[in-house]
């Protein structure tokens, strides 16, 4: 583009005045051209429904557990009535006795007997 074209906005085509390199007339022009480019993607909305549950996971435990303890235990039926899902998770943590913890993030718990899980928050490194 020559100085001597007009410069348009990328999203409602509106002559566009000031800096050179500007691109959109105004905020709302440019969220909305980004929102456009984002839903664009073949696979966005499936990704961003797994974040939300990952996400949503993640508040259910640490919901159950206290600020002031270190683990907390809650039953499956406790879990699935707050919207757990069990079947998404972030990563997973062996320990040398061979237990494995699953976590949501930061979160994550632990199988225990009769459908109980420990519920802990990986500490900071």
């Amino acid at each position: 583009m020559t100085a001597s074209e007009p410069r348009t906005c990328l999203a409602c085509g509106k002559k566009l005045n000031g800096r050179i390199d500007k691109k959109f007339c105004d905020d709302y022009c440019r969220n909305n051209y980004n929102n456009q480019q984002k839903a664009k993607g073949s696979h966005s909305s499936y990704v961003r429904n797994i974040n939300n549950t990952l996400m949503k996971n993640r508040r259910i435990l640490e919901s159950l557990l206290p600020e002031t303890e270190e683990t907390a235990k809650a039953n499956k039926d406790k879990l699935m009535r707050l919207g757990f899902q069990f079947r998404y998770l972030t990563h997973t943590y062996q320990t040398k006795t061979g237990k494995t913890y699953f976590y949501c993030y930061d979160y994550g718990y632990l199988p225990l007997d009769n459908d109980w899980f420990l519920i802990v928050k990986r500490k900071e490194e």
